[in-house]
């Protein structure tokens, strides 16, 4: 029955949705691609939860799961152009093999999902202990919170960390 209401908001709101993410990415096929993940991510949640959200506003809702999609995409690649860039920056004699490429492309792609299951917040405190080597004082002043929720976001990465391992 799910998938009958599923159904139905894609022939309601897909060819909407994959209008508005086309504004957003300017690829017919990319904005299709995203529209498939947004109806694909809604399924994945009614199979989790047992039920769908209640969407009062569908239109709303999908246009900030595909909102949320092309974030996503964008961030990798940014963080695959960064790793290629880095790559070409190496000099010829340290040229890594094809399965230390494979190995260090996996790592990152882990980094990436561990990333991206964190609050927003507890994300960029995180990154701005761990990669631009700020303290706590500095990351509170920056962040305009409290040195306290500094160390309860610092918690937070880190126990995600730890049970992202186990």
């Amino acid at each position: 029955m799910t998938d009958d209401i599923v159904g139905g908001l894609y022939r309601e709101h897909g060819s909407w949705l994959q209008g508005w993410l086309y504004r957003r990415v300017g690829s017919s096929s990319q904005a299709a691609d995203f529209a498939q993940d947004v109806f694909v991510r809604l399924l994945g949640v009614q199979h989790k939860n047992g039920r769908l959200p209640d969407l009062e506003r569908p239109r709303a809702y999908l246009a900030t799961v595909g909102r949320h999609l092309v974030h996503d995409h964008f961030r990798r690649q940014s963080l695959e152009r960064a790793y290629l860039e880095a790559l070409a920056a190496m000099p010829a004699e340290v040229a890594l093999s094809a399965e230390e490429l494979t190995l260090i492309h996996e790592t990152l792609e882990q980094v990436d999902r561990l990333l991206s299951g964190m609050r927003p917040l507890v994300r960029q405190v995180f990154l701005l202990s761990q990669f631009e080597g700020l303290n706590y004082v500095q990351i509170a002043r920056q962040l305009e919170i409290g040195e306290r929720s500094v160390k309860r976001y610092m918690a937070q990465a880190f126990e995600a960390c730890v049970l992202y391992v186990e």
